[in-house]
């Protein structure tokens, strides 16, 4: 066990960094982020910031003698970094589960190697793939398999000469190709996994996406408890198969039969969880927090219904004007609950907060985010 009142380390300085620093501080823990910006959303509220690249020597070894544990906020950070780090201290999530997150063609793999059902889909390593993909994997959407993310390295495509040409923009990197599924909702499982086995896991949420954005959350899912049961078993059977230590979240696609198909795995914290600091016992950051330290795990119980809504850089009503969103209007209603993470430039797709709706019941949540909603849109 990391006791309270030692460093912990964090890799990445954006705002799932930032609201695991605040989460480890309340617990008495100090903690270091590496991250390569001068100005980040964790390195401006961390003990300190090493303002270093991911694979700086000098920076790691700061790190490294200064840690007890580190963790990451985003699945992108070098595996050789991670496998430093492991060398002097303790790290959750390894690096081999991160690599296998990081890289959709080895994640459908692994999903699909568990029995867990994926989307039909095609490897593409080169442009000639494309010449013998199924037919019935039209119309389909692209994918980048590395570095993709918030519906950036994606293209929908009616046919193989429109995923040649996507494929030609993307650069010729390694994609999928996934066929395109008649969606009924899509819903996400946030699980914790400690070291020693032991699970936890939140409600299941329920997700709106807007331009391949998380826009709206709502926790607990509006979904069968058969169907939030066997989601929840598919993502600790997951967890376990990846021998997974940390937060991951699952994301699945609900199928117009209900058939649940895993979409992607983040092997973090994630956006539909940011409802957790608000709505639950514990959240997801002080979780990550118990699972780095090898603390006894937090109650996920919801003790309220919550209704989670992204803000854009688009609301502070355009990139010119700069305009920020009337905050008393929002917080008027005493049940809203703001969370910025201080960023300096609001620009259109980049998340600068988010605003957690409560309510004595779902009804209620629901009805207060709509009030809100047209304040947070430019």
């Amino acid at each position: 066990m990391i006791p309270p009142g030692a460093w912990l380390g964090l890799l990445g300085g954006g705002q799932l960094g930032r609201m695991f620093c605040m989460a480890a501080q309340s617990m008495g823990y100090k903690v270091a982020v590496l991250d390569p910006g001068s100005e980040s959303p964790a390195g401006s509220v961390a003990d300190l910031h090493i303002c270093r690249d991911y694979l700086d020597p000098q920076g790691l070894e700061e790190l490294a003698r200064l840690a007890k544990g580190v963790t990451t906020e985003f699945e992108n950070v070098p595996a050789k970094a991670l496998e430093f780090l492991a060398g002097h201290c303790l790290v959750s999530p390894m690096a081999a589960s991160v690599a296998i997150a990081q890289d959709r063609i080895r994640e459908k793999q692994f999903v699909a190697g568990a029995g867990i059902g994926v989307a039909p889909h095609a490897v593409v390593r080169h442009a000639a793939d494309l010449d013998a993909v199924d037919a019935a994997l039209f119309p389909g959407i692209l994918k980048v398999a590395r570095l993709g993310y918030d519906g950036k390295g994606q293209a929908r495509v009616a046919s193989a000469a429109e995923a040649r040409a996507a494929y030609a923009r993307f650069g010729d990197v390694p994609c999928v190709l996934e066929r395109m599924l008649p969606l009924k909702l899509e819903i996400s499982v946030v699980v914790a996994r400690a070291r020693d086995g032991a699970t936890a896991t939140y409600p299941v949420a329920e997700n709106e996406h807007k331009g391949g954005i998380l826009d709206t959350s709502i926790v607990p899912a509006r979904i069968a408890p058969a169907l939030a049961a066997q989601a929840t078993r598919a993502a600790l059977s997951i967890a376990a198969a990846l021998d997974y230590v940390g937060v991951l979240c699952v994301e699945f696609f609900v199928l117009e039969d209900d058939r649940l198909i895993v979409n992607e795995l983040a092997p973090r914290p994630h956006n539909s969880g940011h409802y957790s600091i608000d709505a639950c016992v514990t959240s997801q950051f002080e979780q990550q927090a118990r699972v780095l330290a090898g603390l006894p795990l937090g109650d996920t119980r919801q003790h309220t219904p919550a209704v989670m809504l992204n803000i854009l850089g688009d609301a502070w009503r355009g990139a010119h004007a700069g305009q920020a969103p009337d905050w008393a209007a929002v917080l008027a209603h005493g049940a809203a609950k703001l969370h910025l993470y201080g960023k300096s430039q609001a620009r259109p797709g980049r998340k600068m907060g988010h605003v957690t709706v409560l309510g004595a019941s779902q009804a209620e949540a629901l009805a207060t985010a709509a009030a809100l909603r047209p304040l947070l849109v430019p």
